[in-house]
C-alpha cells in the first residue's frame, strides 16, 4: 500500500478536492514547477512500512477525513477518455486492438478437441471515469481503511469496412461498468467510553462469579491468571498483579476496556489498487495490483513510482514474449520459444502462407495457430500492444505512472472472476492481468494526460490432443486521451458513436459476428 507522505499532505488536501483549485493545483502550480501533473503527484507518496506511524481515528475527525479523501493516482482519471489515432492518415481508424478467441462452432469439451475461432479487430473506445465524493469507510473494529472510489464506464466498437464499399462500420462489442479503488489511509480506531457503552451487548459481572471482586468496572474487562500465592493457595490475580509470578490457567476477558485494540497488529494492505468490473457477457471481476516502482539507483526516493521518458516496448525478437502474445505456449507456440523467436517487426514467415500437411508441419504446432500470423493487422494480431509502441513513436511522452493488476497473483491477496454457468460450462474464464501507463505527453507547448493499456484475459476450453488443458489469451489494447485533447475529426467521431440519441441495436459480442 502506498501512503501520503506525512499527516499534513492529508490535512491539507481539502483544496485540491474543491472544482475552485483543482486545475490551479494539478495544472498551474505544476507548470510553475516545470514538473508534470504526475511528477508533482507522485512526490507525496511512500510505501507504507509496519513502523510507520498510523493515525488515530477519533470520531470528530470524521467530516475533516471525508472532506481529503485520497484518490491517489487515479484522481487524474477523472473525466471521459477517447480513442487517439496519432496516425492521421488514420484517424477516423480504430485505435485499439481486440483478438479474441473462441470455441468452433460444433465442438463441446469432450469432443473434438482444440477448435477454435480466430478474430482481430480494431476498436474505438468511450471510457469515463467518475471521483465517488467523501470515499468509502471500511470498518473493521480496531482498524479503519477510508478508500478512494472512482466509477468506471466503458463502451467499445469494433470498426470494420463494409464489404464493397470504402464506408466504416462500428459495431458494439463490450459493455463494462465497475469502480477502482485507491486502497489507503489506514487508522487505529481503539475502543473509548463511548463506544463500549453503546456497544456492549453483555452482562454485568455475576454476584455469584468467585472472582467478582477483581473486575473493578463492574464488566468482566479483564483477564484473570490462575497462580500459586505465598501461602501455597491458587488465587487468581489481573494482568497487574500477576508481576512475573507462573501463571496455570487463564479467564479471558469478555469485555472491552478503554484503549483496547491500541496494540497488536495493524492491517497494512499487500496492494495500494483494487478493481472491480461486471462485464454482461456474464463475468464480474477483482483485480488487485500496485504502482510499479522505479528502482533505478539515480531516481530519488520521492520519485520512485515516477519513469521518465515513455514506457518501452521491445522490437524484433525481443517481442516473442508469451505473457503478451495471443498465442500461448499451450497452443504448440508457432513452434517458436523465446529462445527462438519469430521477428514480428519483419514480414510473416513463409509457411504462413503454405498449404501445411504433416510434412512440412510436423507436431501440427503451425497450422494451430497459422491464422493469427496470416491475419490483415499483423503483427497487432500477435502481440496487440505493438499496436501502444507504435502509437507512441511520434509523441514526446516525458513521464509515466506504471499500474499492474491481476485477479490472480503469485503471492498475497487474491482477485477472482465469479462467471454465470453458460460461460462457465462452456469458456471458463479464469485469470486476468492488466498493464496500464499514465502519461504526461507535450504536445503543441501543452502538456496533456494520456492513457494506455494491456488487458489479457485467458479463456480455457477444450483441450490438447493429449487430454491438456489449452490456455487461450483474450487481449485488448487502445491508447486513450481525454476528449478535450484529442482532434476534431475524432471527436466528433466519438460523439456521433456514443453520445447520440439513437440506440444501437447490434448485440453485444466479444466480438460480434455478422451473420
Amino acid at each position: 500500500m502506498l501512503k501520503r507522505k506525512s499527516a499534513e499532505d492529508e490535512i491539507n488536501l481539502s483544496q485540491v478536492n474543491s472544482d475552485e483549485n483543482k486545475n490551479k493545483v494539478f495544472l498551474g502550480a505544476v507548470q510553475e514547477a516545470n514538473e508534470g501533473v504526475l511528477a508533482s503527484l507522485m512526490k507525496g507518496y511512500t510505501k507504507l512500512q509496519i513502523e510507520d506511524p498510523i493515525r488515530a481515528f477519533h470520531e470528530n475527525d470524521l467530516q475533516k477525513i471525508v472532506n481529503n479523501v485520497d484518490y491517489g493516482v487515479l484522481e487524474v482519471l477523472q473525466g471521459t477518455w477517447v480513442s487517439y489515432n496519432s496516425d492521421k492518415d488514420r484517424k477516423m481508424i480504430g485505435s485499439g486492438i481486440h483478438t479474441t478467441i473462441m470455441p468452433s462452432p460444433g465442438t463441446n469439451a469432450g469432443t473434438i478437441p482444440g477448435k477454435y475461432s480466430f478474430d482481430c479487430q480494431e476498436y474505438i473506445e468511450k471510457l469515463t471515469f467518475d471521483l465517488v465524493p467523501g470515499g468509502v469507510r471500511n470498518r473493521g473494529g480496531a482498524n479503519e481503511q477510508f478508500c478512494g472510489a472512482v466509477k468506471y464506464d466503458q463502451s467499445i466498437k469494433s470498426v470494420t469496412t463494409v464489404e464493397g464499399q470504402d464506408a466504416l462500420q462500428y459495431t458494439p462489442i463490450h459493455e463494462e461498468t465497475g469502480m477502482y479503488l485507491w486502497l489507503s489511509d489506514v487508522f487505529n480506531y481503539a475502543a473509548t467510553e463511548k463506544t463500549i457503552s453503546e456497544d456492549r451487548g453483555i452482562h454485568p459481572v455475576s454476584p455469584l462469579n468467585p472472582n467478582k471482586d477483581l473486575y473493578k468496572s463492574g464488566y468482566q474487562d479483564e483477564t484473570l491468571f490462575l497462580i500459586v500465592n505465598d501461602l501455597g493457595q491458587k488465587e487468581y490475580v489481573t494482568q497487574e498483579n500477576l508481576n512475573g509470578r507462573k501463571y496455570y490457567e487463564i479467564i479471558a476477558a469478555k469485555e472491552l476496556k478503554v484503549g483496547a485494540g491500541q496494540t497488536g497488529q495493524y492491517f497494512i494492505p499487500d496492494y495500494s489498487i483494487s478493481r472491480s468490473g461486471v462485464i454482461p457477457h456474464g463475468s464480474t471481476i477483482t483485480l488487485l495490483g500496485d504502482l510499479v516502482r522505479n528502482n533505478a539507483d539515480e531516481v530519488e526516493d520521492d520519485k520512485k513510482f515516477l519513469f521518465i521518458g515513455p514506457p518501452p516496448f521491445p522490437e524484433g525478437d525481443a517481442a516473442w514474449k508469451y505473457d503478451h502474445l495471443s498465442i500461448s505456449r499451450t497452443m504448440g507456440g508457432a513452434g517458436a520459444s523465446e529462445s527462438d523467436p519469430i521477428n514480428l517487426d519483419a514480414p510473416p514467415p513463409a509457411w504462413v502462407f503454405e498449404n501445411l500437411n504433416d510434412v512440412n508441419d510436423r507436431g501440427e504446432n503451425k497450422i494451430y495457430t497459422q491464422r493469427i500470423l496470416a491475419d490483415p493487422l499483423y503483427p497487432y494480431s500477435v502481440r496487440p500492444d505493438l499496436r501502444l509502441r507504435d502509437s507512441n513513436k511520434d509523441s514526446n511522452i516525458i513521464n509515466y505512472v506504471f499500474i499492474q493488476m491481476s485477479s490472480k497473483n503469485k503471492t498475497g491477496a487474491q482477485g477472482g472472476i465469479l462467471n454465470i454457468p453458460f460461460v462457465n460450462r462452456f469458456v471458463p474464464t479464469v485469470e486476468m492481468n492488466t498493464n496500464m501507463w499514465i502519461e504526461t505527453v507535450v504536445e503543441d507547448g501543452k502538456e496533456i494526460l494520456q492513457l494506455q493499456y494491456e488487458q489479457i484475459i485467458f479463456f480455457e476450453f477444450d483441450f490438447g490432443d493429449d487430454g491438456g488443458t489449452t490456455s487461450w489469451p483474450h487481449i485488448q489494447v487502445n491508447t486513450l486521451r481525454k476528449i478535450e485533447d484529442v482532434s476534431d475529426d475524432q471527436r466528433r467521431l466519438i460523439e456521433e458513436q456514443f453520445f447520440s440519441a439513437k440506440k444501437n441495436a447490434s448485440a453485444s459480442g466479444c466480438p460480434y459476428h455478422k451473420e
